[in-house]
């Protein structure tokens, strides 16, 4: 066996095997004590095996090593004998310390060594785990035995699943750090300021501009918007004077960026020299600015979601720390694919919300018009961006005996079908308006409207009819917050108006409420996202309100609320109505006789042609079923 011939070279070599058994124990002479009869049969029992096994002597020098350890090691059997493990493979951490202690002792114990023996080895490092116990003689210690069995396999998988679990950590932390609003500005920062943290030294988003707001570059540059930008403290001075977000950047062709976006993968620029970042960068004119800032390595990757380009992030390291790697690159890819699909939420939503936006200024724009006895005001401030606009809605309309109906509304929900629903409510108001005379009796008509139609969005509505001529306003209310009086001296008090049910419930029931409609005295109208806040009583919020010192002007005093009541950043859409009996109001009768009576052939006008619509589409419908039959 090679190991009996390894330990005959080894006496050989000077040391004789006729040394007797009283040789110091332990010691090399010991060893060599050993009949060679002995050692062939231990090498016969111990070169079968797997496991890699060695015998050290207290001075922990190679006694014996089976065939397993000497390929281990990548060095022969003989060239162990007689020498320590850092002699034989200087490149492991062999914790000696432990064997030490295992001689001295004799308890046994096991380790960990790792490092690189004199075999070759793909791996970056290799992992051994050997268990050892104490030979002994008469009570004496003659040497240790240790049996290694490798596990750099098992070693590097346990790495591999830590650096997933990393990356998840990283990831789970990401998803409640970035894209905590539907705002793109707010998400493209909350990214930066996120690989600033956890990734780079400093990180720009761009994006690409939407459609209409920039034009593209003549020279065959791509042109970007710098979204946002972030970085250390000791960046942050030289990285702000060479962008600021808002900007738009153009990428020479070729540039690093451009690469990116064209083959849609990470690329990573290191160690570059001052030409090699001048064909990367931008554009050349922050290549000094960045050559003095110490920059050395970039790491750009794609932003896309959906299957298109949102824009890109770039992120750079300085002084000493590391250069990026694949594997910053696969965790940095990581990070932007969410982040993108979060951007792409937030440009989709900005979208939708500017146009939900227009289309509800555009549908409250023209309220009715009251009579010239009373002054009324609007306002109507949407929802903040990063809230779906809802169906907030006003009306106005001059009744035909010179009442005149104000009314405000609120459909659940938000979003487009919340003011598509809410243009319905209006329409159909103005028809009720003109033929029911009471509040309660409109409201009625309305619920019955919406139930018998399956409408799907119920709404709050609150109807006031003030008649200058009576002194009086009558009031009723379908589940909306109670209205607002403000005195001349400025205070307010709160109407008692009889909440019923929301309109498109059904079976409902309301009452109407009169109160005086003194001249000098402003009424308020208004959406619960004037005063409404998370977690607080209504009560609280109802006192807020009416603490308010009120004005008589209905301009004035919508502004006052306004300032003073609404939030900075309101969670839900405001709308509000002023209504006010001047104190005086010279009118010509005959004038406003004329113009009702005008007003009351265009209401039955408008109402003929409703009707004749109705009769065509429902002989057309006929038509349509029959014609299936």
């Amino acid at each position: 066996m090679d190991r009996q011939r390894a330990g005959d070279e080894g006496a050989g070599a000077g040391e004789s095997e006729d040394v007797g058994v009283d040789a110091p124990e332990g010691g090399p002479g010991f060893w060599l004590a050993w009949p060679a009869r002995v050692r062939e049969l231990l090498g016969q029992i111990l070169d079968g095996t797997p496991a890699a096994i060695g015998v050290l002597d207290t001075e922990l020098r190679y006694r014996y090593v089976n065939a397993t350890l000497a390929r281990m090691n990548g060095v022969p059997a003989g060239e162990h004998l007689g020498r320590t493990i850092s002699e034989v493979v200087p490149g492991v951490e062999a914790r000696e310390d432990v064997l030490r202690a295992v001689v001295a002792d004799g308890i046994p114990r096991e380790t960990v060594s790792s490092g690189h023996t004199q075999a070759d080895s793909p791996l970056e490092r290799r992992y051994w785990h050997g268990a050892y116990h104490r030979l002994e003689r008469d009570g004496r210690a003659v040497g240790i035995v240790g049996i290694l069995l490798e596990i750099s396999a098992a070693r590097q998988e346990q790495r591999e699943l830590e650096r997933v679990r990393a990356r998840l950590t990283l990831l789970d932390e990401a998803a409640t750090r970035v894209g905590t609003t539907l705002d793109m500005e707010t998400t493209c920062q909350e990214l930066a300021e996120f690989l600033v943290a956890k990734l780079a030294d400093a990180a720009t988003v761009k994006v690409l501009p939407e459609h209409g707001t920039s034009r593209a570059p003549r020279d065959g540059s791509l042109r970007l918007r710098r979204a946002a930008l972030a970085a250390v403290p000791e960046l942050e001075t030289v990285m702000r004077p060479l962008g600021r977000p808002g900007e738009y950047v153009d990428h020479q062709p070729g540039s690093s960026v451009v690469r990116c976006l064209e083959s849609g993968r990470p690329v990573i620029d290191n160690l570059m020299d001052e030409q090699q970042l001048g064909r990367a960068a931008a554009h050349t004119g922050n290549v000094g600015a960045y050559v003095a800032a110490g920059i050395h390595s970039a790491l750009i990757v794609p932003l896309t979601a959906r299957g298109h380009d949102v824009g890109t992030v770039t992120m750079v390291r300085a002084g000493d720390s590391p250069l990026f790697d694949e594997t910053d690159a696969v965790i940095a890819q990581d990070l932007a694919g969410r982040a993108a699909i979060n951007l792409d939420n937030a440009r989709r939503y900005t979208a939708e919300h500017n146009a939900v936006v227009q289309l509800q200024r555009a549908l409250l724009a023209e309220p009715g018009r009251p009579h010239p006895d009373i002054d009324v005001a609007y306002r109507y401030r949407p929802a903040g961006r990063g809230v779906l606009v809802g169906g907030d809605w006003y009306e106005t309309v001059a009744l035909d005996d010179g009442r005149t109906l104000l009314a405000l509304g609120d459909v659940m929900g938000h979003g487009l079908e919340a003011a598509v629903a809410m243009s319905r409510y209006q329409a159909m108001l103005r028809v009720v308006a003109a033929r029911e005379p009471a509040p309660d009796r409109i409201l009625l008509e309305l619920d019955h409207l919406l139930h018998t139609t399956a409408a799907d969005r119920p709404a709050t509505c609150l109807i006031a009819v003030a008649d200058p001529r009576r002194g009086t306003c009558t009031y009723a209310s379908a589940g909306h917050l109670p209205p607002v009086v403000f005195r001349p001296d400025g205070r307010a008090t709160l109407l008692p108006v009889p909440p019923g049910p929301p309109l498109g419930t059904g079976d409902s029931r309301y009452v109407s409420y009169t109160a005086p409609c003194e001249p000098g005295h402003t009424l308020l109208l208004y959406t619960d996202g004037l005063i409404e806040r998370r977690h607080e009583d209504i009560d609280t919020s109802l006192r807020r309100l009416t603490r308010v010192r009120g004005c008589q002007a209905p301009e004035e005093l919508l502004d006052l609320v306004l300032d003073q009541v609404a939030p900075d950043d309101p969670e839900d859409d405001i709308a509000l109505v002023a209504a006010r009996r001047p104190e005086s109001n010279p009118i010509r009768i005959e004038d406003e006789n004329r113009r009702l009576g005008f007003r009351a052939w265009s209401q039955q006008s408008e109402q003929s042609k409703l009707t004749d619509q109705a009769e065509r589409a429902e002989r057309a419908e006929q038509s349509s079923w029959n014609g299936s039959r």
